[in-house]
């Protein structure tokens, strides 16, 4: 294989490493890396001990631990102790209400599971793999770990599909809340089963490789799989469009067919209102405090989705203009590619402020929480 060959096949090596670091190429900077290149092998070495032609080979820097890793540890670690925090007292917060009969609350109960698989599993692999660099657990634990990695993600993205969904029934079509309770199961089902389906070829495509270049080096990549970089654009735009570009149509599908409806209501309700006795005043006064417990269940569930909208869009941006014109994408600064994906990740950090910002029963719980701290 000549040079230019082995140079292309390092990169891409390279760029397979980390999720985050899918657009960085390898610098032309590195430090030394002591290989043993024996005549007789690995035998000679153990016989006497060292190698008498050892050579030296340059290992690149984003193979190796750096200051780059040291932010990107200590960002991580604080984003794990707040998302921890939050998102265990939202979990304990609504199991002990489990009682109450909310449909919102069985979907934020849901949004905290997946919101704690990404806290507890993909937040603490980040923080080990920033520093080892190297892959260190061997390839069973390389496909569990890829798995539950997007898990959390796809779970957390179709559970607000659901909320959105049953916001667009509860407020377009109330009179079909009978059945809202039994859809809203249903709805769960299918975000988990839609989430597992969705996460297998992870473990699959994901697979622990040795590096083509230096030989003393592994990792947890998806080289070497893809018969051919179409089939590679092809299962990353399927993860993209199931992942952020559907969800977000069925959310601002149901969203502004939500708002339309309300506006609509809100004229009627004030054309009516000039005609209404006072006993029927009163008896409208009743049915608007309902609607106003449904509007800020609505308003808390269109801030959850716009933090998700908000924290995901520059990353998937940045991930559909490094797959159709890398060229151009490697030239970004490697920090602000590290910086969407942290930015990203923190959306489970932010669900739980949400959350306690519109209910009274998760700050009273945060408030016992601080007493016994």
């Amino acid at each position: 294989m000549n040079s230019d060959a082995d140079a292309d096949t390092t990169i891409r090596f390279n760029q397979s490493s980390l999720y985050e670091d899918v657009y960085s190429t390898a610098p032309n900077d590195g430090v030394l890396l002591m290989k043993f290149t024996c005549e007789n092998g690995f035998d000679e070495f153990q016989k006497n001990g060292s190698c008498q032609n050892n050579t030296t080979e340059m290992l690149p820097m984003d193979l190796v631990f750096t200051d780059e890793n040291m932010v990107t540890i200590v960002a991580y670690t604080c984003m794990f102790i707040v998302a921890a925090c939050g998102n265990l007292t939202v979990f304990i917060t609504l199991f002990r209400n489990r009682n109450i009969k909310s449909r919102v609350n069985q979907f934020i109960f849901h949004l905290s599971i997946a919101d704690l698989v990404v806290t507890f599993i993909m937040l603490p692999l980040e923080i080990i793999w920033n520093i080892t660099v190297a892959w260190k657990a061997g390839d069973p634990a390389c496909r569990i770990l890829m798995f539950f990695r997007i898990l959390g993600l796809y779970l957390s993205s179709f559970i607000l599909v659901t909320i959105s969904l049953d916001r667009y029934f509860a407020i377009v079509h109330p009179l079909s809340l009978n059945d809202a309770d039994k859809r809203g199961r249903i709805m769960l089902i299918l975000a988990w089963c839609f989430s597992i389906v969705a996460s297998i070829p992870q473990s699959v495509i994901f697979h622990v490789e040795t590096h083509p270049k230096y030989r003393t080096f592994r990792q947890c990549v998806t080289f070497n799989f893809f018969p051919s970089h179409n089939h590679e654009l092809a299962y990353n735009l399927f993860n993209l469009i199931t992942l952020y570009a559907l969800p977000l149509l069925i959310i601002t599908t149901s969203y502004s067919l939500i708002l339309w409806e309300i506006s609509k209501k809100t004229k009627q309700c004030k054309e009516e209102t000039k005609c209404l006795s006072t006993r029927s005043r009163l008896r409208r006064s009743s049915v608007g405090n309902m609607e106003r417990a449904r509007i800020r269940t609505l308003k808390m569930t269109l801030v959850i989705v716009s933090v998700f909208v908000i924290c995901w869009t520059p990353y998937f941006v940045l991930s559909a203009w490094w797959w159709f014109d890398s060229d151009s994408a490697s030239q970004l600064d490697p920090k602000v590619q590290r910086g969407l994906f942290l930015f990203a990740v923190s959306n489970s950090c932010m669900d739980p402020i949400v959350y306690g910002m519109f209910t009274t029963t998760f700050r009273r719980e945060t408030q016992k929480w601080g007493r016994w701290l």
